[in-house]
């Protein structure tokens, strides 16, 4: 990808994923019906305000913002990546304490890998690379 490329459309191709991200994880738990866990809440706390702060800085062409987009993105993907490991059994779910719907049950099972955690994690570590890139290019 080219620096102009990624100046021009950086910020609203981030803001895209966490935007689809959000729907989506709205769709699974107000249409499909399927109760988030105690780190589906952790993660949905810290991608829903992305898909506000990533929409306004795309307008504004802002991208001083990558500086608090980051940390948002960089805390979700670890607690993306610790919920593909309950879930695949690498951890217990005793040790999470996930309350009433348990950490480890699995929604959502694509092509045998590719659970809801997966898909949160993939979003996370795609608009932090994206900001990376985005915020390199304009410097």
């Amino acid at each position: 990808m080219s620096n102009k490329w990624l100046r021009d459309n950086g910020m609203h191709l981030s803001w895209l994923i966490a935007l689809i991200a959000t729907l989506g994880s709205l769709y699974f738990s107000e249409i499909m019906h399927f109760l988030p866990c105690k780190l589906c809440w952790y993660q949905r706390i810290l991608m829903y305000p992305l898909a506000i702060i990533l929409g306004i800085a795309a307008v504004r062409r802002d991208y001083k913002l990558t500086i608090y987009v980051l940390p948002l993105t960089l805390w979700g993907a670890c607690i993306s990546i610790y919920h593909v490991l309950l879930q695949a059994g690498i951890f217990h779910e005793s040790a999470t304490g996930c309350g009433p719907v348990p950490c480890d049950v699995d929604y959502l099972n694509w092509l045998g890998f590719i659970t809801i955690p997966m898909l949160a994690g993939a979003a996370f570590i795609l608009i932090s690379i994206l900001q990376y890139l985005t915020y390199r290019a304009t410097k």
